[in-house]
């Protein structure tokens, strides 16, 4: 169970940094109003959101 709980641990930190990339995308693609990429990219960030509190329900559930 240990491993798991690390290894859960270490998922969300990752989709922590995958939606920051993405939050960051987003931010220039709006700059650049390219709203084809933008659209994309909230929907990338809202995917990963809902991943990560699948992970992080898991994770406070017991791992």
């Amino acid at each position: 169970m240990v491993n798991r709980k690390k290894r859960l641990q270490k998922g969300v930190k990752s989709i922590e940094k995958q939606i920051k990339l993405h939050e960051e995308k987003l931010r220039k693609s709006e700059k650049e109003d390219n709203i084809e990429l933008a659209e994309y990219y909230r929907k990338e960030i809202a995917a990963k959101k809902k991943d990560k509190e699948e992970k992080q329900r898991i994770l406070n559930k017991g791992g």
